[in-house]
């Protein structure tokens, strides 16, 4: 109300009604239960009108209309038995990528479709055959044409100590990976193996100080890693156990779990009777791969975490299509971790 002088003017279109008392022009949202109704049962019908919008015409599609060519989840954990070359098993917690392709004209996947059908096979020890019919059924459940499974997980084996006759567990970064990807089947292995690499042209500088002018000297080494890819090719099953041992074979000093006095002083020996660059690592690591026959395509990737420079030397090698790359992952080296 306005007032002025004995007369009085309304700004309400009706004086006679209370702001208080306005209704709304729509009905109100209706008051919605908060607790969880635990009798509540799903029925089919209930189930068959749930909406589903990853299912949804094309017309929702985001974006341009392109084929993906990985959609799916990555790191869901459960534990998993393996096969052991030893005719054991052993059970892991693992953390499992299931991706499928997805074509250009659908809007998107089931993701727990992956899940479901990946834990249908979960109580078998797990071969290539169990993962392979793994990723069979949920290539078929999603409609895909193409459809991928990595298993990730840390593999112990027991470790001899140089000299002393201790042991210890070392552990082994593995990734198992099957894929159905234009029609091709491919089966491949990932593993890290962590090594000492003692620098050569330190070992030379280091003695060339001590036999020209007696001055006591120490080579530089470095904790490295090298992450092994490889295509498990023909009939013959290729063992974790077997990769590791041809690692081995290749670089042999690997890092120690137990170390006594003799152990370090074994290192040290072992460490100077092979020096070795980065590039000799990979090259070393290939000659053993080309040797086995199980092994097909291959990738080496090394880094050698320098005592001596604030920054890695590292190295790429890799031996057929499978593996091959134009273009570097900006995380390619900065992943290998030692």
């Amino acid at each position: 109300m306005v007032s002025g002088g004995s007369s009085s003017i309304s700004l309400w279109p009706h004086p006679e009604v209370a702001m208080t008392e306005i209704r709304p022009l729509t009905p109100a949202y209706p008051a919605l239960a908060r607790d969880y109704d635990r009798s509540f049962r799903v029925t089919d019908d209930y189930k068959a009108g749930l909406p589903d919008l990853q299912n949804g015409p094309a017309s929702l599609i985001v974006g341009a209309r392109a084929p993906i060519q990985h959609v799916g989840i990555s790191n869901f954990r459960l534990p998993i038995r393996y096969l052991m070359r030893d005719g054991g098993e052993i059970t892991l917690e693992t953390s499992v990528t299931g991706t499928v392709s997805l074509e250009a004209d659908r809007k998107g996947i089931n993701m727990s479709r992956i899940m479901r059908s990946f834990y249908n096979h979960s109580e078998h020890a797990f071969s290539l055959s169990v993962l392979e019919a793994a990723l069979q059924d949920y290539k078929i459940d999603l409609g895909s044409l193409d459809a991928r499974i990595q298993m990730r997980f840390s593999y112990p084996m027991r470790v001899e100590s140089l000299r002393s006759g201790l042991s210890g567990w070392q552990y082994y970064d593995i990734t198992l990976e099957v894929a159905e990807h234009q029609g091709q089947h491919l089966r491949n292995m990932h593993i890290d193996y962590v090594y000492s690499s003692t620098c050569p042209c330190s070992l030379e500088l280091s003695e060339h100080a001590r036999q020209t002018r007696g001055r006591l000297a120490t080579p530089h080494s470095q904790r490295s890693v090298a992450r092994i890819s490889l295509v498990m090719a023909g009939p013959e099953r290729l063992w974790f156990e077997d990769v590791i041992e041809l690692c081995r074979r290749a670089v042999p000093t690997e890092t120690q779990v137990m170390v006594k006095r003799e152990d370090e002083q074994a290192f040290a020996e072992l460490n100077a009777a092979n020096p070795i660059f980065v590039e000799d690592a990979v090259r070393a690591f290939a000659a053993e791969l080309q040797a086995e026959p199980r092994v097909g395509d291959f990738r080496v990737v090394a880094s050698h975490q320098e005592s001596l420079h604030s920054h890695d030397a590292v190295s790429l090698l890799t031996s057929g299509t499978t593996f091959a790359q134009a273009s570097l992952d900006p995380a390619t080296f900065m992943g290998l971790r030692a």
